[in-house]
C-alpha cells in the first residue's frame, strides 16, 4: 500500500441524504451495515481476527464547502479501518475548532486507536442521525482506492453520522470500500 501523508486529505464533497429519502437503498446484508445504529468499529471488530487503524492524516484544515457550515477551520482526521490487513472503510472526521478548544486531548491522543472507542465509551458524546450517500470516487479518493488495489470506478456507499458534545457536533463519514462491500454481501 503506497499511501503517503503528502496526499492528505483524500476526502471529497459528497451529497448526503436521510435514508428515507433514498429511493433504493442497497440490499441486505449491506443495508444493515450502512444503517447500523451502534458502533461501526465494534461491528467491524466482530468480523475479523486483527483490526487496525491506519492514520492517513490529521490537521486543522478548512472543510469542503457545505461539509461543516459556519466553520472556517476544523480538525480533520482521515483513516483506513482494516480487517485482517484488508482496508474496509475510509473514515473522515471533522471536529469544529471550538470543540477542539474544549476536548482536544481526546482527539490528539488517539494515535492508531479507533475514534469509535472514544465516541461510544466515554459518555461525553451522544450519537445522532445517520445520513447516507452513493457516489463514484474521483480525484484523491479514487487514487487512494486504486493504491489499495481495489476498484475505484464502481459506485461507493457511505454514511455520515453526527455526534453531540454539549451544544456542538462533530461529524464522522465512513465510506465502505469495494472489498468491504464484496465481503459483506457474502455474509448471508
Amino acid at each position: 500500500m503506497s499511501v503517503t501523508r503528502l496526499s492528505f486529505p483524500y476526502g471529497e464533497s459528497i451529497q448526503w441524504h436521510s435514508p428515507d429519502q433514498i429511493p433504493q437503498l442497497p440490499p441486505s446484508p449491506f443495508r444493515e451495515w450502512l444503517l447500523a445504529s451502534g458502533s461501526l468499529t465494534q461491528k467491524l471488530k466482530s468480523h475479523c481476527n486483527q483490526f487496525e487503524v491506519k492514520v492517513l492524516g490529521e490537521a486543522m484544515l478548512p472543510p469542503f464547502p457545505g461539509e461543516l457550515p459556519h466553520q472556517g477551520q476544523a480538525w480533520i482526521r482521515e483513516v483506513l479501518l482494516c480487517l485482517d490487513g484488508i482496508p474496509w472503510v475510509f473514515a473522515r472526521t471533522l471536529v469544529p475548532g471550538a470543540m477542539m478548544d474544549s476536548a482536544q486531548d481526546n482527539f490528539l491522543s488517539l494515535g492508531t486507536r479507533p475514534l469509535g472507542e472514544l465516541l461510544f465509551t466515554s459518555g461525553d458524546f451522544t450519537p445522532g442521525k445517520i445520513e447516507v450517500g452513493e457516489f463514484t470516487a474521483c480525484d484523491s479518493l479514487a487514487s487512494l482506492i486504486d493504491s489499495l488495489e481495489q476498484e475505484s470506478h464502481h459506485p461507493l456507499w457511505g454514511r455520515r453520522r453526527y455526534f453531540s458534545h454539549g451544544a456542538q457536533q462533530l461529524i464522522v463519514s465512513e465510506i465502505f470500500l469495494p472489498k468491504a462491500r464484496q465481503l459483506i454481501d457474502r455474509l448471508v
